[in-house]
């Protein structure tokens, strides 16, 4: 009987792979179990037992190990998002009735505009607050609260 255990083990681990849940783990440790128990008797009753008490007991107690463990900290924010909630140095003047300006960020030159209808002087110190299109979004105001999203 310990075969047919083995195959039921076998199936789950492969349904496991199929699948994304990581859910039918837990049972296929069951049926391992289950196979262990039916070297030591043929009882097909006990056997089963075994598989479900098992089977519950992995999924409720190590899952959420399992799910703790593997779970992400957090989403890299990267490409232009990333200097979002940065601090850079105006290189240009930002005029926004010219609609010019340019600043200096972790080492690259972008464009930038002021969210209030403001002038900024060239080597002020400036805080991006978004990316509106190909253009930095800054203020002046370094105390200024972000919203920086995952």
């Amino acid at each position: 009987m310990w075969y047919i255990w083995l195959i039921l083990a076998g199936t789950f681990m492969i349904a496991e792979i199929i699948t994304v849940g990581f859910l039918i783990f837990w049972v296929g440790l069951g049926a391992l179990c289950a196979m262990l128990t039916s070297l030591i008797t043929d009882n097909i009753v006990i056997q089963t037992a075994v598989f479900v008490v098992t089977s519950t007991l992995f999924l409720f107690l190590t899952r959420p190990l399992a799910k703790k463990l593997t779970k992400k900290d957090k989403t890299i924010v990267t490409n232009a998002f990333a200097i979002v909630g940065k601090k850079g140095i105006v290189l240009k003047d930002i005029n926004p009735t010219l609609g010019v300006g340019q600043i200096k960020v972790d080492g690259q030159i972008w464009s930038a505009k002021c969210e209030e209808n403001e002038t900024i002087k060239k080597d002020a110190e400036v805080l991006i607050l978004k990316i509106d299109g190909v253009k930095a979004v800054v203020t002046s105001n370094l105390s200024h609260s972000i919203f920086v999203p995952n």
